[in-house]
């Protein structure tokens, strides 16, 4: 008798998994390895710096010869933020995604710069075929045009990967949901459901607490000055409701920054946005007393550009008391000290502000009804809950169960952790990927680190002190100092004994280092200043600032 063949299967998530954003999810069928988005994820305001997160390549890198592509389901920072850094470390990876992904991907590489060789663009509904299984994108409804999810086809069932989504009948075009399609998915046998967490404690459904377009024109008609419209780039349908609310207002929007008006050009260009072109203006309508400005939330400094508009440093847009600051999309929970203080600068300088409800679901994400609706249609065998914090997670588990789920098939997780499936059955599975984050600073690709970011927190807390001195080359005598200086330590001129005591301890330090007038161990000298002031600030203060020495020979 022949040995049955096993069909193994391994699910797990670089990112995404008890965190928001950096999503991130691997499939590997039978030692083929797909992946399913590459984003990143905002860095909070406490991160010293940091300006977003993406995940460790590491294992993909490692298996790069495995990897049959990347599966994009929108164009969101969240699922395709990383994806530059992860061509720069895979080149010939290939990137499969709708044409709006591709062409944002596309604008995307031409700031980096990268180039993506091996880009195709799909069609929802429309099979991808490979040797062993197939892929079948449908379309779901988002905030970002051909929004996709994926049902992966294997011999013991689908997998599905479910997108950001939620259900609203009324959406349709590039925006539209076949529930039928997902329903006839259903019957053929699903193995795994991957479902979104994000708003698993929302009761109800998303829709219609998404629409904004009545919201909107409530802006446009109680402002009377210009409107300064602060939002995401890459959430084209909010863009649709703000222009929808300016018709017949005969007022021109001036869009700001090269990839904001890259990304609304590109929009209308290829459909995905219905504006009359004779509604834009240009640099000339700025003073205009009826013109609206789209400024864009930027993902390496939110709210940076609007930040530059408020505090008077923009070139261009100079704030006055007459002027309306709509936040068109709402704050990360990362950045919000950041928005809270923004929107305290805007009062201070008398502009108005209209901040978008925090009942209405802009971010169109499955909301509890959604959640339960969509496991009763797939019918899976087992559930896991991806994307989001891991309370998210269990309330989502919660209500897989509450419609008939059985509790044991239903799967919690964690970034690294391996889900397996043999001839379609789950294995206990102790195996764990090694997983970390990198941290982003600006537009470099270097991880910025743990220690950098310790420095950065210590500097922060207690402040930077520097003890100079300058040594005569031939005896080694000291001609200049020590000198002291500190930043972000101590108002100097009250503690003027506390500098003279660092100077004459620092003094002694570097004679008792200095051999015979030919050698002095600058090594010691640097280790025992640290350590010796160190101890003595803070028996005079408490505090532990950054102690640098920086000794010279002339």
């Amino acid at each position: 008798m022949n040995k049955k063949i096993t069909n193994k299967i391994n699910v797990f998530a670089l990112g995404g998994l008890n965190e928001n954003g950096k999503n991130l999810y691997v499939i590997e069928i039978n030692n083929k390895i797909l992946v399913f988005d590459c984003g990143l994820k905002y860095a909070s305001d406490k991160m010293y710096g940091v300006d977003y997160i993406i995940p460790d390549f590491t294992y993909l890198i490692e298996n790069k010869k495995r990897i049959v592509g990347v599966f994009i389901s929108h164009a969101h920072y969240e699922n395709i933020g990383s994806i530059n850094e992860l061509v720069k470390a895979i080149p010939n990876i290939h990137i499969y995604a709708t044409n709006y992904a591709a062409k944002v991907i596309t604008i995307e590489q031409e700031e980096a710069p990268v180039k993506i060789s091996n880009l195709h663009i799909i069609k929802p509904h429309r099979k991808i075929d490979f040797k062993d299984f197939s892929i079948f994108p449908f379309s779901v409804t988002h905030s970002s045009p051909e929004t996709v999810g994926y049902s992966i086809n294997t011999p013991d069932g689908s997998i599905i990967y479910m997108a950001d989504y939620c259900i609203d009948s009324t959406m349709n075009g590039h925006y539209d949901m076949d529930l039928g399609k997902i329903a006839y998915i259903g019957k053929q046998g699903v193995l795994l459901l991957m479902n979104e967490s994000v708003f698993s404690e929302k009761p109800g459904f998303t829709s219609p607490n998404h629409k904004l377009d009545k919201y909107f024109r409530n802006v446009v008609d109680k402002s009377e000055g210009r409107i300064i419209f602060s939002l995401l780039p890459l959430h084209l349908l909010t863009m649709q409701n703000i222009f929808d609310s300016l018709k017949g207002t005969g007022r021109k929007v001036v869009i700001m920054g090269k990839y904001l008006h890259n990304v609304v050009e590109m929009s209308i260009n290829e459909g995905y946005l219905s504006v009359d072109k004779s509604i834009i203006g240009d640099l000339t309508n700025l003073k205009d007393k009826n013109s609206v400005i789209f400024i864009a939330n930027d993902r390496e400094m939110p709210y940076y550009n609007l930040s530059r508009i408020v505090n008077g440093y923009d070139k261009y847009i100079t704030l006055e008391s007459t002027d309306t600051i709509c936040f068109a999309d709402p704050s990360y929970d990362a950045i919000e000290l950041t928005s809270v203080k923004l929107k305290n600068d805007i009062a201070i300088k008398g502009a108005n502000i209209f901040d978008v409800p925090k009942d209405k679901s802009v971010r169109l994400h499955a909301s509890s009804e959604d959640l339960m609706l969509m496991v009763k249609l797939f019918n899976p065998k087992y559930y896991m809950p991806i994307k989001g914090e891991y309370r998210y997670q269990v309330r989502n588990g919660e209500l897989a169960e509450k419609v008939g789920m059985n509790k044991d098939n239903i799967i919690l997780k964690e970034n690294g952790d391996v889900v397996t499936f043999e001839n379609g059955e789950l294995k206990e599975c102790i195996e764990n990927i090694s997983v970390d984050s990198i941290l982003i600073d600006g537009k470099s690709s270097n991880d910025v680190g743990e220690l950098v970011l310790k420095d950065r927190e210590m500097l922060g807390n207690n402040g930077l002190i520097l003890v100079s001195a300058t040594v005569d080359k031939r005896n080694k005598r000291i001609k200049n100092g020590p000198e002291v200086v500190t930043r972000g330590f101590i108002y100097v001129k009250d503690n003027l004994d506390i500098i003279e005591e660092i100077k004459a301890k620092s003094l002694e330090i570097i004679k008792n280092n200095t051999h015979n007038g030919k050698y002095a161990d600058y090594a010691k000298i640097r280790t025992d200043i640290r350590e010796e002031i160190g101890s003595f600030i803070y028996k005079k203060t408490e505090s532990k600032p950054v102690i640098l020495t920086v000794i010279q020979e002339m």
